[in-house]
């Protein structure tokens, strides 16, 4: 593991679902899979169950497995990664925010990672020249703390170029 210059930049979310969603996506792939059973007979009768239910419990992990971390003076988003140096600003959005951010004037060049179960999201605009990315948008229930971790991961790299 390795130890970041910078302990006020660390940061990690997951994104994951919430239990209504979860009892919701069961209660759906359990109605359709008694569906299912009640026309059928022998082993037509009991698969429903075997394939519905694992599908959808692999469905909703998939659907949460998505991370937001700030450590190391980068901030990674699943697999992408953006180093704090080349982050202008950062702006938290609440509900209202974030579907100005992205509504009908959205920029289409925008890296967005939005969950719509989660409210809040942060807008990171770039400072790369060679980077056609105006900003990133990326949902997070805790807005102004990752705008905090990701504006001191910045701070460090900063000083370091005086």
């Amino acid at each position: 593991m390795r130890v970041s210059s910078s302990p006020a930049a660390r940061y990690a979310e997951r994104l994951d679902l919430p239990w209504w969603l979860w009892l919701g996506g069961f209660a759906a792939a359990g109605l359709l899979a008694t569906e299912i059973w009640l026309g059928a007979s022998g082993i037509r009768s009991w698969l429903p169950f075997v394939l519905l239910l694992p599908a959808c419990l692999a469905s909703l992990l998939w659907l949460g497995r998505i991370r937001v971390a700030v450590d190391d003076g980068e901030l990674r988003v699943d697999d992408a990664r953006l180093p704090a140096r080349f982050v202008a600003d950062v702006i938290p959005l609440d509900a209202a925010g974030r579907r100005e951010v992205l509504g009908v004037g959205a920029d289409p060049l925008a890296f967005v990672i939005q969950r719509p179960w989660i409210p809040g999201a942060v807008q990171v605009v770039l400072d790369d020249p060679a980077d056609p990315t105006p900003f990133w948008v990326i949902s997070t229930r805790r807005p102004v703390r990752l705008a905090e971790a990701i504006l001191a991961a910045r701070g460090p790299a900063d000083t370091a170029q005086d």
